[in-house]
């Protein structure tokens, strides 16, 4: 290849591509391409002025919880429109709907919480899948909506009644849809063939749980049947001491599995007293440890992986340094922040350390006292009393946060956004903002999409450019 040639196909390359960025990612599914809630994604726009980053598009969208998820140009969510579920795909760039597949759903929460969907949507190739709030599980043609294959969760498995619906997204390991179902008496787990929906194992259940001590009454547990085996943590798969682990926490505790087969590795007791509760924070692998947090007043414990793979001995337990409700704390180096507290009251975002489970530094997020802001009587909004100006909601309350880079993305539940350094030595914010769409329960983490954010309420999806000028 002469060198005219060579400049020339390089010219091409230039001016049909100009703003191909290796860096970019998709999210395709719940926290993202390594279900950790952290962003590889460069070069993006974090220094906001009080305004924030610019709106590219914004859409009025039905109830739910479920993070929406973005493969390409496609970004799919699931969420309840009066009475049902739908499933709907939007442009990224310009919010279009492109199409949308939806299904009757009766499910009505039993605390008064919304009734639409918690899973987010799985996409991979050409296909996505959803689970809603009703155990309805589906593989749609991301093309076209169209359905593929179906199960109604609760007509096909013994499923005892859940405390907020089915609330775990799925994972995809290879060829196998592992779906954690929920059923009595062995199907707590079950792995679904991704391409036609047949059932490939079950597992989790009372072979798992009959006999094990119960950590809180020192006794072996009798299994009844009429147990939750549900979980509202989503599974993780790691590779520790060259094996590879299906990690599900599920009502009871932490299960391990072989994810090509569902057999048994081990299982870790970890549940709170109160009946009211769940597992909901997905386990953090750490090397070959694993950390598990819950609210309720159950706290966090720090596992290690016995190099066999069949058993983990307890690192440290503690009842008070992190009570992860449903935020799934982020690991970086020898570090873990999160927020921690069962009530929007009790919120707060922590860094402890891995090693010793000791608390580094704890904030509410408020950058000052409570006195200093006040709501404007014509137009409800809240404002800092000092300067008469818009402010955001001063405390975050049970946060979610994502990871890019040095900094965290934070989103408090009444809308307060924030980016934040990764800093296990102090708290330490450079920016925040809000956006009235945005607003409480804003329970969602925020999605980073190919240099793009995501941001959903109850009623609003909105899209951010985060590309720097």
């Amino acid at each position: 290849m002469n060198v005219a040639f060579q400049r020339h196909v390089l010219l091409v390359v230039i001016v049909l591509f100009p703003f191909y960025d290796v860096a970019a990612e998709d999210w395709p599914w719940f926290l993202g391409p390594r279900h950790d809630g952290t962003s590889t994604e460069t070069d993006l726009q974090l220094n906001w002025p009080a305004t924030g980053p610019k709106v590219l598009w914004k859409q009025s969208v039905g109830t739910g919880y479920s993070a929406p998820s973005v493969l390409g140009e496609k970004v799919v969510l699931h969420h309840r429109v009066e009475e049902n579920e739908v499933v709907t795909c939007r442009s990224a760039s310009t919010g279009e709907k492109l199409w949308e597949h939806k299904y009757e759903s009766s499910f009505s929460d039993p605390y008064g919480y919304n009734n639409g969907p918690r899973c987010s949507p799985v996409l991979e190739g050409d296909r996505c899948y959803t689970l809603g709030a009703d155990g309805i599980l589906c593989s749609t043609d991301l093309t076209t909506g169209k359905l593929i294959w179906q199960h109604k969760l609760k007509d096909e498995f013994d499923l005892p009644d859940w405390f907020f619906g089915v609330g775990c997204t799925p994972i995809i390991d290879g060829e196998r849809l592992i779906v954690p179902v929920g059923g009595q008496p062995n199907s707590g787990i079950v792995a679904f063939n991704k391409v036609d929906g047949t059932v490939l194992w079950e597992s989790v259940g009372k072979d798992t749980w009959d006999g094990v001590i119960d950590a809180n009454s020192g006794k072996p547990h009798e299994w009844s049947g009429s147990e939750m085996v549900i979980s509202y943590a989503s599974p993780v798969i790691a590779t520790i001491h060259s094996k590879r682990h299906l990690l599900c926490f599920v009502r009871q505790g932490l299960v391990s599995l072989d994810p090509a087969t569902g057999e048994q590795n081990f299982q870790y007791w970890f549940r709170p007293k109160v009946h009211e509760s769940v597992n909901a924070a997905c386990p953090v692998v750490i090397g070959d440890q694993i950390f598990l947090s819950a609210a309720y007043r159950l706290g966090s414990v720090l596992l290690k992986v016995n190099p066999d793979g069949k058993s983990v001995t307890q690192v440290w337990a503690n009842s008070d340094n992190m009570l992860a409700h449903w935020s799934t704390p982020i690991h970086v180096d020898g570090f873990l922040f999160g927020f921690s507290g069962r009530h929007e009251n009790e919120g707060e975002l922590r860094c402890i350390r891995v090693s010793d489970g000791e608390v580094m530094w704890q904030t509410t997020g408020s950058l000052g006292p409570l006195t200093d802001f006040g709501r404007d009587r014509a137009t409800g909004k809240i404002v800092n009393l000092k300067t008469g100006l818009p402010a955001p909601f001063p405390y975050f309350g049970r946060g979610s946060l994502t990871q890019v880079g040095d900094r965290f993305i934070v989103l408090g539940e009444r809308g307060t956004l924030a980016v934040v350094d990764v800093d296990s030595q102090e708290f330490k914010e450079q920016c925040r903002t809000s956006f009235d769409e945005i607003h409480y329960p804003a329970w969602t983490a925020p999605v980073i999409a190919n240099k793009q954010m995501y941001l959903r309420s109850e009623d609003w999806l909105i899209c951010l450019d985060l590309r720097k000028e």
